[in-house]
C-alpha cells in the first residue's frame, strides 16, 4: 500500500496540445472536488525503438512512470484519435502494464477516457471505447459523463458520454470550446467524487 497523499492521474499524449488542454481542464475538476491530480504524460515512439528517451523530459509534463499508475487512486486516460484508436505512444505505455496486471494493482479503481480529433466525425467515439478496453481488463470501473451535465447536450463539436473530446479542426487550430471544457471539468469532478468513495468500498478482499 502506498504511503503517498490519495491522488488521481492524469495521463494523456498529445500530438498538437489539444489533448492536453483537455488534461489540465480534467485536472482541475479532480482538484475542485478536493483530490490531487497527478498530471503525467508518456514519450513518443519512433520506427527505431532501439533507442529510448531519456528518463525526464526536457520540458512539459514528466513521463509516466508504473509507481504513478500502480499507486493512483483514480486515472483519466486521454490520447488524440490515430485512425479511430489511441496514439501509438499511449498504446507502447499500457502494453507494459503486464507486471501491474499480474499483480491486480488497478483493480477496483475508476477510470475515465478523453480525446481529441481534427475533424467532426473523426473517430472520437471509437477511441474513446477502445481506450477503455485495457482498462477494464484491468479491473477498472469505467466512469462516463451523464446527460445530467447540460452541456452534453448543448454542445455542436466535442463531447460525449463515453468521455470528455475536442474537435480542433483540420489544422489543430480551433481552442476548446466553453461547452468542452465544461465537460471535461465535470468528467475530473465525477472521477474523483467516485476514487474518493470506492476507496472506502470493501470488495471483500
Amino acid at each position: 500500500m502506498s504511503q503517498t497523499a490519495p491522488y488521481v492521474l492524469v495521463l494523456y499524449y498529445s500530438s498538437y496540445g489539444t489533448t492536453k488542454t483537455l488534461a489540465y481542464a480534467i485536472a482541475q475538476g479532480i482538484e475542485d472536488a478536493g483530490i490531487s491530480a497527478r498530471i503525467r504524460t508518456v514519450p513518443t515512439v519512433a520506427p527505431e525503438t532501439t533507442a529510448s528517451k531519456p528518463a525526464i523530459p526536457d520540458d512539459g509534463d514528466l513521463y509516466c512512470t508504473m509507481d504513478d499508475l500502480k499507486d493512483c487512486s483514480g486515472l483519466a486516460l486521454g490520447s488524440p484519435t490515430h485512425f479511430g484508436n489511441m496514439a501509438a505512444p499511449m498504446k507502447y505505455f499500457w502494453d507494459n502494464t503486464v507486471t501491474l496486471w499480474l499483480a491486480g494493482n488497478l483493480q477496483n479503481k475508476p477510470a475515465s477516457v478523453f480525446t481529441a480529433t481534427g475533424s467532426m466525425h473523426g473517430g472520437q467515439e471509437t477511441t474513446l471505447l477502445t481506450m477503455m478496453l485495457p482498462l477494464m481488463h484491468h479491473g477498472m470501473m469505467i466512469v462516463g459523463i451523464p446527460y445530467a451535465e447540460p452541456a452534453l447536450n448543448r454542445t455542436n463539436r466535442g463531447g460525449t458520454p463515453y468521455g470528455a473530446s475536442h474537435v480542433s479542426g483540420a489544422l489543430h487550430d480551433q481552442p476548446v470550446s466553453a461547452d468542452e471544457r465544461e465537460l471535461a471539468i465535470a468528467q475530473g469532478r465525477r472521477l474523483a467524487i467516485t476514487a474518493t468513495a470506492l476507496a472506502q468500498a470493501n470488495f471483500g478482499r
